[in-house]
């Protein structure tokens, strides 16, 4: 399935632009505050990988390759499959971003092994782009930063019977492993 999503993805991205830019550093920053400044709980550790975070967001910007339309909240509960087309639904977090965040949190939502990235990248972009593909690993290891700080948010305000701690906690345990990793500076240094 993933070259059929990665196909629905593509034509989302060659809609006109949103209003509105969804830029998961600016986000993450701003639920950080919100966490803070709230006295939310704060995973262990967190604050740990900020640096780490600023690298990324560095290496990113110097290799910028422009935004399109994004969903930036495809889940697998996101998508719909009448057989013949893949339909993108829950416009929610929708903003104009990088093409690699969105594959990189589709596989990363997807709790897929790694080879369905590949599989994205290769459906979206027609060739396996070592470029892209690192791009969009990176991405995705933003986006559960990000998320893990949005699931606090949640177990504190939500109504919700969901467990959003645990939800955020098991993003976390990936940032955990993969912010400084071996993988992370090998993926930087591919982009």
């Amino acid at each position: 399935h993933a070259g059929r999503i990665a196909k629905s993805v593509k034509q989302l991205h060659g809609a006109a632009p949103f209003l509105l830019d969804f830029d998961m550093f600016k986000i993450q920053a701003n639920y950080l505050k919100i966490v803070t400044v709230r006295g939310f709980r704060l995973p262990d550790k967190y604050l740990d990988f900020m640096s780490v975070k600023d690298q990324l967001h560095a290496a990113l910007t110097r290799t910028y390759t422009g935004k399109v339309p994004c969903n930036n909240g495809l889940l697998p509960a996101n998508f719909i499959d009448d057989g013949e087309k893949i339909w993108l639904i829950d416009y929610e977090y929708s903003g104009n971003n990088d093409p690699c965040f969105e594959l990189g949190n589709i596989w990363s939502e997807s709790g897929q092994d790694i080879s369905v990235l590949a599989e994205l990248i290769f459906g979206y972009y027609g060739s396996a782009r070592e470029d892209k593909f690192a791009r969009a690993w990176l991405f995705a290891a933003l986006a559960k930063f990000g998320w893990t700080l949005w699931a606090s948010i949640q177990n504190s305000i939500s109504d919700l019977d969901f467990d959003f701690w645990e939800w955020g906690m098991l993003k976390y345990d990936d940032v955990q492993r993969d912010f400084g990793s071996k993988e992370f500076y090998k993926y930087l240094n591919q982009l």
